[in-house]
Formats: structure tokens, C-alpha cells, sequence
């Protein structure tokens, strides 16, 4: 028993006609989009702000003999720390990922977030202050040690500021409910 070649074409159009979409596989379609708006926002310019000053701190640091200094090594890990999460957050707020996620209340999470990394930063940044005296002058770090106090201080400023607009945020989310 041969079958005929046109019921074969027949069968294989219907077949590939009948390929799952992703709802089919119990799956959906991503809809994480760009969010030109949050950039240009007071809380998108000072992540920028504490992404851009706190790598130059970290990166000035490692660069050097820092743990010479064993003070250095806290302030390595606030910047490093703060700096990853600073960065997650930045991508789930740009790719507008924290909408699929209702559960967490963002504006709580950000102010909590933002005060902590200002004390945390801000006793880095007083350590790293404190630690460039003991610097040997002439060698090549001292000015790296300089210059990333310059930048540690930038970066309390930069989440100081956005602990100030989380906070304006929380507050009217608050009041709302």
C-alpha cells in the first residue's frame, strides 16, 4: 500500500500548520520594555551618578595595594556591594522588570536600600579619608587613595539624594493607601 504523494504534501502542511505558540506551552511573551522615562528621572540620573563615581572608587582601589591598609578592604566591600546591587536595581527598573513583580513594595525597598547605602558609604568613605595618611607619599597609590575619597564622598552625596526622593516617594505611596 502506497500512498499517494499528494495526501503525503497534504499531511505535512497540516502538521507544520499546527506548530504550539507559546501559550500552547504554557509559556508567554515577555513584554520587559525600555524605560526612556526612568533615565531622565531625578532617581534614573542619581543611579547613573552612583554607578559611574561608585566604580571609579572601587576600580581606584583595586588597583593599588589597598590591603596594606586593612581598613581599605571595608571600603572595597561597600563600594563593590553597593555597586552590584545599584546596578541590578538599574536593570530592573530600565527594563520596567519590577512591574511583573507586585509582591515587593519598590518604593520601601528603595529607601531602605538608598539610607543603608549612605551610612554604609559614608563610614567608607570617612575610613578611606582617614587611611590616605598612612599612604606612603611618592608611591603611586597615594594619589588613587586621594582620588577615590573624592569619589566615595560624590556617592554618599548621589544616595543621599536618592534616599531623600525614595523617601518623598514612599511617603506618597503611603499616604495613598
Amino acid at each position: 500500500m502506497e500512498e499517494d504523494p499528494e495526501s503525503r504534501a497534504e499531511t505535512t502542511v497540516t502538521r507544520s500548520s499546527k506548530s504550539p505558540t507559546l501559550e500552547d506551552l504554557g509559556l508567554s511573551h515577555s513584554a520587559l520594555a525600555y524605560d526612556n522615562k526612568f533615565v531622565c528621572s531625578p532617581p534614573g540620573l542619581l543611579m547613573f551618578g552612583e554607578i559611574v563615581c561608585g566604580l571609579l572608587v572601587w576600580t581606584l582601589l583595586g588597583g593599588t595595594e589597598y590591603l596594606r591598609v586593612p581598613a581599605l578592604g571595608w571600603v572595597m566591600f561597600v563600594s563593590v556591594v553597593c555597586w552590584v546591587l545599584t546596578v541590578c536595581l538599574l536593570l530592573l527598573y530600565l527594563t520596567t522588570a519590577h512591574t511583573k513583580i507586585p509582591h515587593v513594595p519598590w518604593s520601601t525597598l528603595g529607601l531602605c536600600f538608598n539610607s543603608s547605602a549612605t551610612i554604609l558609604y559614608m563610614t567608607a568613605a570617612v575610613i578611606n579619608a582617614t587611611s590616605v595618611p598612612q599612604a606612603i607619599r611618592g608611591r603611586y597609590y597615594y594619589i588613587s587613595w586621594i582620588t577615590s575619597t573624592v569619589f566615595a564622598f560624590l556617592v554618599v552625596l548621589c544616595y543621599a539624594a536618592n534616599s531623600y526622593v525614595s523617601y518623598k516617594s514612599w511617603r506618597s505611596k503611603s499616604d495613598d493607601a
